[in-house]
């Protein structure tokens, strides 16, 4: 497709991208990498700039954009994507702006299309800080808004944008993400040395994800310890992810359930290792009660580590036949199909093999080919 005569122009805000092996590299800037790793092969026809902080990066087909006034600092980022980003986009001579995290120009010069990853800002006021809150509540409105497309991670997630926001249902579309190529199912040996090394217990089920509250360890806590009543030799609860300011609950809760020797928490676990941690696994639960997408279940699933998690919001989608979609609010719940699934080696076998199966309808290609469609249904219009 041309711009009179000439091949379309799209700029991503990717600032927010990050190699970071810390948090900082998960989350949003896992989807910023899939589109800058998928979106110039899978949309040859058109010519790509990103702006990024990341110093000393390269990417294959990329025109690569590092303005000075947006450090790392939150803030100064703002500013930037707010009063010097359209400059920038003039200067790039981009016909489309991609704003990946819910925030776009106030006043861009070319249209934008936005990513909505979940609604947490308004479901769960609570998890952020005041001033947060609301300047993602108010920006990610406006933008919603004046945006020429907004897309979303999960069916569940633009169902929300249209009941909360009230945007037109032709100007949202669903997106489904993918987990990384590195998310496979890895050699026996390979796992059991990286549990040696990190003197992991030879069984334990495994929960990914921050500790807060929307993510419901405290019902799995308790699932574990009715299951731990019942059967001493029960392999070990590890749970990972950053400490967020629920964490201080969650100790307690676990010193009063009286399982502080059987529940272990790794802390924020880097992407790199991920795939050795879902591996060594003997299931995978993911109680949250609340997701835009939910990428531990899919990631878990490609690995083909057997996997549980709840029956709301977004996470229906992501793991269909491949995992035991459970209500995750009730611990007994959790502890009978848990108790049920460790009992019968069969199924866990069974449900690894779904999993498996359901993990290979993502791809980051797919994603890519299908943002690109809408940006150039966008530029036609």
């Amino acid at each position: 497709m041309s711009m009179c005569g000439r091949r379309p122009r799209i700029a991503l805000n990717a600032l927010l991208y990050s190699r970071s092996l810390t948090y900082r590299g998960a989350g949003v800037s896992h989807y910023i990498d899939g589109l800058l790793r998928a979106l110039p092969e899978s949309d040859p026809a058109s010519d790509y700039t990103a702006f990024v902080s990341e110093p000393d990066l390269e990417i294959d087909g990329w025109r690569l954009v590092h303005p000075r006034l947006a450090s790392s600092k939150p803030s100064h980022r703002i500013l930037w994507e707010q009063f010097a980003q359209p400059s920038a986009l003039k200067r790039a001579q981009a016909d489309l702006v991609h704003a990946p995290v819910y925030v776009g120009p106030l006043h861009a010069p070319c249209p934008v299309v936005v990513t909505i990853h979940d609604l947490s800002h308004f479901i769960y006021p609570e998890l952020f800080q005041p001033a947060k809150r609301a300047y993602l509540r108010a920006m990610t409105r406006y933008t919603a808004e004046h945006a020429a497309a907004v897309i979303c991670d999960s069916e569940s997630t633009r169902r929300d944008v249209l009941r909360i926001l009230h945007i037109p249902e032709t100007r949202t579309h669903t997106v489904l993400i993918a987990a990384d190529a590195e998310m496979q199912p890895l050699p026996k040996e390979t796992v059991a040395r990286f549990k040696r090394e990190r003197q992991l217990p030879p069984r334990y089920i495994l929960c990914v994800g921050t500790l807060e509250p929307r993510k419901n360890i405290t019902a799995l806590l308790k699932a574990y310890a009715i299951l731990y009543q019942q059967n001493h030799s029960i392999p070990q609860l590890v749970i990972g992810g950053g400490k967020g300011w629920y964490y201080r609950s969650i100790e307690q809760q676990v010193e009063q359930l009286g399982l502080s020797k059987q529940v272990l928490f790794t802390g924020f676990i880097p992407q790199n290792e991920l795939p050795l941690w879902y591996n060594g696994a003997e299931l995978f639960i993911y109680p949250s009660t609340y997701e835009g997408f939910g990428l531990p279940p899919l990631e878990a699933m490609a690995c083909g580590v057997p996997v549980v998690t709840s029956n709301k919001s977004s996470l229906p989608e992501v793991v269909g036949n491949g995992g035991v979609l459970i209500d995750t609010s009730n611990p007994e719940v959790i502890a009978r199909e848990v108790q049920l699934l460790l009992n019968e080696p069969e199924l866990l076998d069974d449900l690894a093999k779904r999993g498996l199966e359901q993990a290979r309808l993502f791809s980051w290609t797919k994603t890519a080919q299908q943002t690109a469609a809408i940006y150039h249904a966008v530029l036609e219009r």
